[in-house]
C-alpha cells in the first residue's frame, strides 16, 4: 500500500523474517531515543525472540518514506489485554519512527485506522507505558479515548531473564464508515 506524507511517498511493506535486521534497527534507534529523554516504554534493544512470533504471523509492517525505511507497525485482530472489552478491532503494537521521519507516526495511525476501516472492525486499540504523559496526550489530541490501565510483563531482559511488569494505558479509537470491504490487511 501507498500513501503520500510531506510530499514524499511512502510504502507499507509486509515484514517476514527476512527483515528482522530492518526492523530491529527502527525500533532499536526509537528506545534509544526514548531512553535518553528518560521514558521507559521499551527495552534498551529489542531481542529477535521477542518480535519473530508477529513477523511470522505476518502482522508487521515496514514504512518506507523516500526509499528508507523510517518506521514500523504491527497491527493484529487480537490482543488479550482487552478481553474485558466488546466490538471488532484492530490492535496496534510496536509503532515506531526513525528521528528523520519525525511526524510519520500521524500517517501510520491514519494507515492504521484505514486498515481497521476496510475491514469492517469498529475499533483502533493499542497501549502505551502509562507513565509516558507525553504520549498519552499526544493519542488523546489524535482522537483515542482511554479505557483504562493493566498491569503486564515486558519482555525479558537479555542479561539477566528478568521480566519487568508496566503498567499500561489503553486507548480506543472508534473508526466511523466501517463497511466491511476494501483491502485486508
Amino acid at each position: 500500500m501507498t500513501v503520500e506524507w510531506n510530499g514524499t511517498e511512502v510504502v507499507f511493506e509486509r515484514a517476514g523474517l527476512d527483515r528482522m535486521d530492518e526492523l530491529l534497527g527502527v525500533l532499536d534507534d526509537a528506545a534509544g531515543w526514548l531512553g535518553s529523554r528518560g521514558v521507559s516504554q521499551w527495552p534498551a534493544r529489542f531481542e529477535a525472540a521477542f518480535v519473530e512470533p508477529a513477523l511470522s504471523r505476518g502482522e508487521t509492517w515496514l514504512v518506507r518514506s523516500g526509499g528508507e525505511v523510517a518506521g514500523t507497525v504491527t497491527m493484529d485482530w487480537a490482543d488479550p489485554l482487552w478481553a474485558d472489552s466488546e466490538g471488532e478491532a484492530g490492535y496496534l503494537h510496536r509503532l515506531a519512527v526513525r528521528r528523520s521521519a519525525a511526524g510519520l507516526g500521524a500517517r501510520i495511525l491514519d494507515w492504521a485506522a484505514d486498515a481497521v476501516r476496510s475491514r469492517g472492525a469498529d475499533y483502533l486499540r493499542l497501549d502505551c507505558v502509562a507513565t509516558n504523559a507525553r504520549l498519552r496526550a499526544y493519542y488523546e489530541r489524535r482522537g483515542f479515548a482511554p479505557r483504562g490501565e493493566v498491569s503486564v510483563e515486558g519482555a525479558p531482559d537479555a542479561r539477566t531473564g528478568e521480566k519487568p511488569v508496566f503498567r499500561l494505558s489503553r486507548y480506543e479509537l472508534a473508526v466511523p464508515g466501517s463497511d466491511g470491504h476494501g483491502e485486508h490487511i
